[in-house]
C-alpha cells in the first residue's frame, strides 16, 4: 500500500454508536457494587460482601457429583435446545407435586439461568409501546429487560408499613389497553415479601378483566420460605394457568448460582415462541448442569433435607439481623417471609453530614459511606425502585454477619437521624 493510500485509510473514523436499545439501559448496580467490592477484597482492603444474591452454602454433593459423573461418563455434548426430556419431564413433576400446576415436556423451555427465561419471556410477548406492569421495590434487571423489548415499565409504588406487599386498587388504577404483562416476585428479592393466597386471588380476578394482561410469575426463592408463610404459584389460580408464565431456577434454593440452570413453564404457544429466540441466543444450556439439575429435583420435597438445611440457617440469619438493626435509632424493617435479603430504611439518616465524607443524601451515599467507613457492601435502595431503604443480603454466615452488623452499628452511631422517630 503506498502512503497516501495509507494514509487516506488512517483518517477514516469510525463509527463507535450505539444502539438507542442500548443506551437506555442501565447497568446492573447489584453487579457493579459486587464486582467493586471484590476488587477492594482482591486488594487486600477486608470488606465484608453483603451485596450479591449467592448463598454461602456448597451445592448439595449428591447435585455436584452427578455433574462430575456426567462429565465422565462423557456426557459433554449438545443437549436439545429446550432442554433434555430428562430434566423436562422432572420438573413437571416437580411443578404437579409441588405447585399445583400440571404442563407436558413441551411446555417447558430450560434455559441458562432463570434470568435468560425471563427476558426471553419478555422479548416474546411484548411489542414497542406495550406496558410492563412492575411493582416496586423490584429485582434491578426487570425494568431494563422490559426497556430491551421496546416496552415501557410501568412502576408500581409499595410500603413498608404494608410489608411491600402491592395494593390491587393501585394495580386496577394502572391497566391500561398498552398492559401487556404483569411482573411478580413472591418472596421477593429484593424484600423479602411474600403474597398471601388471598391477595394473590385478588390480582387473578383483576387480570381476568384485562384479556390482553399476562402474569409472569418469578418464583425463584419458593423454597426459602419461613412458615407461616407459604407459597401460592400464581397459575394454580382458577383461569391463571392459560395467561402465565411461570419462571424458576436451581440457583438459590440449591446453591447452584454458577450452574447456570433456569426454567420457564407456560401454555406450548408462549413457550414455543421463547425457545424460538434461545435457538438463536445461545442454544440450550449445558448438558452437565442438565444433569444436575435432575439430581437436585430428585432430593425430594421442596428439596429435601439438603434444601432445608439451608433454609433453617436462613432463618437465624434473619432473625439476628431483623432484632440487632431493629435495635438501631432511625431504622425501620418489614420482616422478610422468604428469601435472603433484608429491605431497610435508613432515611432518617439522609441529610445528614457525616465528618470526613460529606453529606449523606440517599441510599446510594449512605452506601458509599458505608463501605468507606464500615468497609461493609451494600446495595442501595434506587437501584430496586425505592430510595429510602438499602438491601442487605444474608446469604453469609451468622459469624459474618455479626461482624458486618457491629461495624454497621459503630459507623452509623456516629451520625445522628435527622428526623426523630
Amino acid at each position: 500500500m503506498s502512503k497516501v493510500e495509507s494514509s487516506s485509510f488512517e483518517q477514516v473514523k469510525v463509527d463507535i454508536s450505539l444502539s438507542p436499545r442500548v443506551n437506555s439501559v442501565k447497568p446492573s448496580k447489584t453487579v457493579a457494587i459486587t464486582d467493586h467490592a471484590t476488587a477492594l477484597v482482591q486488594a487486600g482492603i477486608p470488606v465484608i460482601r453483603l451485596a450479591a444474591g449467592e448463598p454461602d452454602f456448597d451445592t448439595p454433593a449428591v447435585i455436584a457429583e452427578a455433574g462430575i459423573n456426567a462429565i465422565r461418563e462423557g456426557y459433554t455434548r449438545y443437549t436439545p435446545n429446550a432442554g433434555t426430556l430428562e430434566l423436562r419431564t422432572a420438573i413437571c413433576h416437580k411443578l404437579k407435586e409441588e405447585n399445583g400446576i400440571s404442563y407436558t415436556p413441551d411446555q417447558i423451555l430450560v434455559s441458562n439461568g432463570a434470568k435468560q427465561s425471563i427476558i426471553q419471556a419478555v422479548l416474546a410477548v411484548c411489542s414497542p409501546g406495550d406496558e410492563v406492569i412492575i411493582p416496586a421495590p423490584y429485582w434491578v434487571s426487570y425494568p431494563e429487560m422490559a426497556r430491551l423489548a421496546d416496552a415501557t415499565p410501568v412502576i408500581l409504588p409499595t410500603r413498608i408499613s404494608e410489608n411491600f406487599l402491592l395494593d390491587p386498587k393501585l394495580l386496577e388504577s394502572k391497566i391500561t389497553e398498552k398492559s401487556r404483562l404483569l411482573i411478580l416476585c413472591s418472596p421477593s428479592n429484593p424484600t423479602g415479601s411474600v403474597y398471601p393466597k388471598k391477595l394473590l386471588e385478588r390480582f387473578a380476578e383483576i387480570v381476568a378483566k384485562h384479556p390482553r394482561l399476562l402474569v409472569l410469575s418469578d418464583e425463584m426463592y419458593e423454597h426459602i420460605i419461613y412458615a407461616p408463610a407459604t407459597h401460592t404459584s400464581f397459575a394454580s389460580l382458577p383461569g391463571m394457568w392459560e395467561r402465565t408464565l411461570t419462571v424458576n431456577g436451581f440457583s438459590k434454593a440449591f446453591a447452584m448460582t454458577g450452574w447456570r440452570l433456569g426454567y420457564i413453564a407456560g401454555p406450548k404457544h408462549f413457550v414455543a415462541a421463547c425457545n424460538k429466540i434461545q435457538s438463536q441466543y445461545t442454544s440450550g444450556a449445558s448438558s452437565i448442569s442438565q444433569k444436575a439439575g435432575v439430581a437436585a429435583l430428585g432430593l425430594g420435597y421442596a428439596g429435601g433435607e439438603a434444601v432445608s438445611t439451608m433454609v433453617k440457617a436462613f432463618r437465624e440469619r434473619r432473625d439476628f439481623l431483623v432484632k440487632s438493626l431493629g435495635e438501631l435509632e432511625g431504622v425501620k424493617i418489614s420482616e422478610p417471609q422468604g428469601a435472603f435479603y433484608l429491605f431497610i430504611d435508613f432515611s432518617s439518616y439522609y441529610g445528614i453530614e457525616a465528618e470526613g465524607f460529606g453529606k449523606i443524601e440517599n441510599s446510594e451515599s449512605l452506601c458509599r459511606y458505608l463501605l468507606d467507613r464500615a468497609q461493609v457492601a451494600l446495595v442501595p435502595g434506587d437501584a430496586f425502585g425505592d430510595d429510602t431503604c438499602v438491601r442487605i443480603s444474608y446469604a453469609a454466615s451468622l459469624t459474618t454477619l455479626q461482624a458486618a452488623f457491629e461495624r454497621i452499628k459503630k459507623a452509623l452511631i456516629s451520625l445522628r437521624p435527622a428526623v426523630p422517630v
